[in-house]
């Protein structure tokens, strides 16, 4: 179960830490996902972006993992009133499909249950 765990938070690290980096490397799309009532959608790309590069580096460093682990549950959370509105706003992206935008809601709780793993919080017994 230790090997098993460990690969998992190496998986969510760095799949955090690669779409930190596409924020970087191909903004655009990330800007024209931006709710409108958000302002400076570049410079949020950008924040979000680095975000997730070093939350998703810290998670693989021990001594920051537990603080890592609860930044991308926070990061989750807040960007979770975007992804809801481009669910309840489809005819708004047009190039995403509808069961993809919806489907992006259940997948965020999948990922702060993947997170909270990293927590500390969970029984020593699933740790193991």
């Amino acid at each position: 179960m230790r090997l098993f765990r460990t690969a998992m938070k190496w998986l969510l690290g760095l799949l955090f830490a690669a779409a930190g980096v596409l924020h970087f490397a191909s903004p655009d799309p990330y800007v024209a996902i931006v709710p409108p009532y958000l302002p400076w959608p570049l410079a949020l790309v950008y924040l979000s972006g680095a975000a997730e590069v070093a939350l998703g580096l810290m998670l693989l460093i021990p001594r920051f993992q537990r603080l890592a682990a609860w930044g991308l549950i926070a990061l989750l959370i807040a960007v979770f009133p975007a992804n809801l509105h481009m669910a309840l706003n489809a005819d708004l992206y047009p190039t995403i499909p509808p069961v993809a935008l919806w489907g992006r809601l259940p997948l965020q709780a999948v990922l702060i249950a993947w997170a909270y793993w990293f927590t500390g919080r969970v029984s020593p017994s699933v740790q193991s």
